[in-house]
């Protein structure tokens, strides 16, 4: 469905449909991958505006859940909302409206800021987007352009020294040195291995639920059940992985420039939201030089963080 409104927008379809129609994917929309049409041209804008109302007893991360996004992605496209008890009736900002990375379309491209995993299925038209979790500080995912070397069905985990340690530090008892693959395996039923460093680095399902759109792990990236499956499928070994890290986007559309900000990551635990630093990188000043933006606009978006694009002027 989210494919169909993708390219019902490439023909100019009114607003007012479209509104009509995200709401009807809202109250259907299934827990795995949001699947969108790539769009036209030069155009990064993918996906529209979308809402949900706060049921009684529901969590942000509970939601998050419901519609597969990232439970920092929507608590950043909502901050004044209480991520454990939202008041029930509050309608909340759905934030499934994005700029595909600057980058090159293929293979895998994951977008660490972002805490997002984006497939390019060129051969139909189509990208993929899966919310991810992502290292922890001090345990931080690289930033690489790599490859798939490996892929494994229900694969066994062999913790490495530094995890054994801090498992014993932080529970007092010790990890086996290999976990044998099942339910209490922290990889899931599915791997993908990257074709970097000694191979430490996988792409992976988990078995716990919460920890997706977080900084969760040592280092690897981690899908929801249905999510990994989806993508095992797909890709294929030797394909391009490309991981970065931006968190400011800007795009030229044809009714006009769009900037989308998202929370940096930061090397210090104890940084709140606001205390982060967030740099803008050389080629984002490029074309706020050429966009011209509106500057309370753009220094809004700045101070927002939401993480959804916004217009510059």
């Amino acid at each position: 469905m989210l494919m169909l409104i993708t390219s019902l927008r490439s023909m100019g379809v009114v607003r007012a449909v479209f509104k009509v129609m995200a709401l009807a994917v809202s109250l259907a929309l299934p827990a795995h991958a949001a699947i969108y049409s790539l769009p036209q041209g030069e155009s990064r804008l993918i996906g529209f505006p979308m809402e949900h109302r706060v049921e009684e007893g529901q969590t942000l991360d509970q939601i998050a859940q419901l519609y597969n996004m990232g439970f920092l992605a929507l608590a950043s496209a909502n901050p004044e909302v209480d991520p454990l008890l939202p008041t029930p009736g509050t309608i909340i900002k759905l934030p499934s409206q994005m700029l595909l990375p600057d980058v090159p379309r293929k293979g895998v491209v994951v977008n660490l800021a972002e805490l997002r995993l984006y497939y390019f299925d060129n051969a139909n038209q189509r990208v993929h987007v899966f919310p991810i979790g992502i290292g922890v500080v001090g345990r931080e995912t690289p930033v690489v352009s790599t490859r798939i070397s490996q892929k494994r069905k229900n694969p066994t985990w062999t913790p490495t020294a530094t995890t054994r340690k801090k498992w014993i530090e932080e529970n007092g008892e010790a990890l086996p040195r290999v976990v044998p693959a099942g339910p209490d395996n922290p990889l899931g039923h599915r791997a993908l291995r990257l074709g970097f460093g000694n191979g430490e680095y996988l792409i992976h399902g988990t078995n716990q639920e919460f920890g997706i759109g977080m900084r969760v792990s040592a280092g690897c990236m981690r899908l929801r059940y249905d999510d990994i499956e989806t993508l095992f499928d797909m890709v294929r070994v030797g394909e391009p992985v490309r991981i970065i890290n931006d968190a400011v986007k800007v795009a030229n559309e044809p009714d006009g420039w769009l900037i989308e900000v998202h929370e940096p990551l930061s090397d210090l635990v104890e940084l709140g939201r606001d205390e982060k630093e967030l740099t803008i990188p050389l080629s984002v000043e490029k074309q706020l030089a050429v966009a011209m933006p509106d500057p309370v606009r753009l220094a809004q978006a700045i101070a927002d963080k939401s993480g959804v694009p916004s217009r510059l002027r």
